[in-house]
């Protein structure tokens, strides 16, 4: 049996004692050598939940401690998005295994440096979000890259909620819709279509207060917002996101290719089965979810596993700070209207089945690496 992977989380807010607690009991429930020895907050009322929820009781609100204890292998940070960049630098820095959430960084200074110490680190490093692991993104992928569509000219992705009532974080500086939702949908789209070479947007903040952990606030940050994504050779996308949107029913994802179309149903974090059109068929087949059960959090499991064979993980940082500029272009656009070049660029994780044909590997542009 191998050895257990223990953690350390940082930030024990509603993503890590929710659905990151659930994801850890699920993988010890599956046999997967994993244990919590530290938790980390700022707010000392949340060491109660981490011994009810978790049964951990060594608890402390310096996440220096998580960093030098030495019986910590993998570091969960999971605290407020400006934290992010820092506490995972640290992390890697004290030689840790490091999954954060998204974004990796509010900055593309801080994240460079995650990226380079990455490459030398003794730990690895994946950054959330992790949607290029659920089984309908990999179908779609492969629906793509196999030739299936033809060409992909043109798409679409939406992701969108009314906006947290809870961390005022969420709309300072630093925070926002992009950051904590359009993020899915950027990631998404390069990881199908590959790197992007150019954003514009309409970005900005329409609703000017809300109320906020019972206090009303100013809004800082992005809520409103409509992406466009040149890919190059005339392949186009856009990303429509916010904390403006009560309810929707359209999928999350719309690929339009010479020969047909795909789209994905649910959320990309949340995947319910895809829809594909087919010229040569002439009606839409529809393809229900193959595990409904997946879980956003699975970048975990991934990391786990990834540690214990010693294999690499398919999410890479490079991907992430990719995803990251162009959030920040399409930030600054909002502002000035003007069109960013994308300078980063990334290699893909590839899903062939055995025995499949890269018939459309001509779709993922060859461009130098980060």
């Amino acid at each position: 049996m191998a050895q257990p992977i223990r953690i350390g989380i940082i930030g024990y807010g509603s993503v890590a004692s929710g659905p990151y607690t659930r994801e850890i009991k699920r993988m010890q429930q599956a046999g997967q050598a994993v244990e919590v020895v530290q938790v980390c907050d700022v707010r000392p009322e949340r060491r109660q939940v981490a011994l009810d929820r978790l049964g951990v009781s060594n608890f402390t609100s310096n996440y220096t401690d998580v960093l030098e204890n030495e019986v910590v292998d993998l570091v969960l940070v999971t605290t407020s998005m400006r934290e992010h960049g820092p506490v995972a630098e640290a992390a890697l820095q004290a030689g840790k295994h490091v999954l954060v959430e998204k974004p990796m960084a509010v900055d593309l200074e801080m994240a460079q440096e995650l990226v380079e110490l990455s490459k030398t680190s003794k730990g690895l490093l994946v950054c959330a979000p992790h949607v290029v692991l659920s089984p309908t993104y990999q179908a779609i992928w492969q629906r793509i890259h196999t030739g299936e569509l033809g060409k992909i000219r043109l798409a679409r992705a939406f992701y969108g909620w009314a906006g947290p009532s809870w961390g005022q974080w969420f709309y300072k500086q630093g925070g926002g819709a992009l950051f904590d939702l359009g993020v899915y949908n950027v990631v998404s789209l390069t990881g199908l279509l590959g790197p992007a070479k150019r954003v514009t947007a309409l970005a900005g903040t329409t609703i000017a207060e809300r109320v906020v952990d019972d206090e009303m606030m100013k809004v800082e940050a992005v809520d409103n917002a409509h992406v466009l994504i040149d890919f190059g050779e005339g392949v186009y996308a856009s990303v429509t996101t916010g904390f403006t949107i009560q309810k929707y029913r359209c999928p999350a994802i719309e690929l339009y290719g010479d020969k047909g179309t795909i789209q994905m149903m649910g959320d990309d974090w949340d995947p319910d089965g895809y829809e594909l059109w087919l010229n040569d068929v002439g009606a839409w087949q529809l393809h229900a979810e193959s595990d409904p059960n997946w879980p956003w959090t699975d970048g975990l499991r991934h990391l786990v596993d990834c540690i214990q064979t010693g294999s690499k993980p398919v999410i890479q940082p490079e991907h992430a700070y990719h995803a990251l500029e162009i959030m920040l272009a399409a930030e600054a656009a909002g502002k000035d209207g003007q069109a960013r070049t994308i300078q980063s660029t990334f290699t893909p994780p590839t899903f062939f089945a055995p025995g499949q044909e890269a018939e459309a590997s001509h779709l993922i542009h060859d461009r130098t690496q980060l």
